[in-house]
């Protein structure tokens, strides 16, 4: 069963195969889709395929590919989840009979993230080799965070000289991303973006730290406070 969309810029093809078509991960497919501009402005047609694999007896139970029309040539993902630790949670005999409706929704859920945060990586090579800088990096440094948009999945670090870097949720190392608040000392990778630096391999050092320097600052205060009176 196939359906095509044309409501986001980058024209979008969505088809799912030995299954029926599924409201939500159709929505959240054109959501990731639309996102793919933002690393690459020039894809010229994104195609997904989900594909239901219970018959093939592998411990995988969907297999979403993304095809990426790009100037000069295709960009191709494929996500195949493993059950993994989901099924060993699960008696054997619930794993055999087939796993409820709600859990395979979240395998497929993350099968399909997983493939566009493939992709988006992917997107962002292609752009960097076609600007002649690959993989251009500067030594890294430290900074500290000073905004965050949880909703818009970036945010800014200002580094000690008082440079301000933008950074992508994508560039945050072990899904750290929502763990980021204003004052987070982090380490990260400088490079060349489309619109001027932008910081990768962005790594929290510690939440603790951060907090711990606040509460010295304030301590100070307090003293001085009390001098001065």
């Amino acid at each position: 069963m196939e359906k095509i969309s044309g409501t986001i810029p980058v024209p979008l093809q969505i088809a799912f195969h030995h299954a029926e078509v599924i409201p939500d991960i159709e929505e959240l497919i054109r959501s990731e889709a639309a996102k793919l501009e933002r690393y690459y402005p020039r894809i010229m047609g994104c195609r997904v395929k989900v594909e239901h694999e219970s018959g093939r007896h592998s411990g995988n139970l969907w297999n979403v590919r993304i095809d990426l029309t790009v100037p000069g040539g295709e960009i191709v993902v494929q996500s195949e989840p493993s059950l993994g630790g989901m099924a060993r949670q699960m008696e054997q005999a619930q794993i055999r009979k087939g796993m409820e409706v709600r859990r395979e929704r979240q395998i497929l859920h993350r099968a399909v993230r997983d493939a566009f945060k493939a992709a988006r990586r992917q997107l962002q090579d292609y752009a960097r080799k076609q600007r002649g800088d690959t993989k251009r990096l500067i030594a890294p440094g430290t900074a500290n965070v000073t905004q965050v948009f949880e909703d818009q999945g970036y945010g800014f670090l200002m580094t000690p000289e008082g440079r301000e870097i933008y950074f992508h949720r994508e560039s945050v190392l072990n899904d750290a991303f929502d763990d980021l608040k204003p004052g987070t000392t982090v380490t990260f990778a400088e490079e060349a973006g489309e619109k001027g630096p932008q910081a990768s391999s962005v790594r929290m050092v510690s939440r603790q730290g951060s907090r711990m320097k606040r509460h010295t600052l304030t301590t100070r205060a307090l003293q001085e406070r009390k001098k001065a009176g």
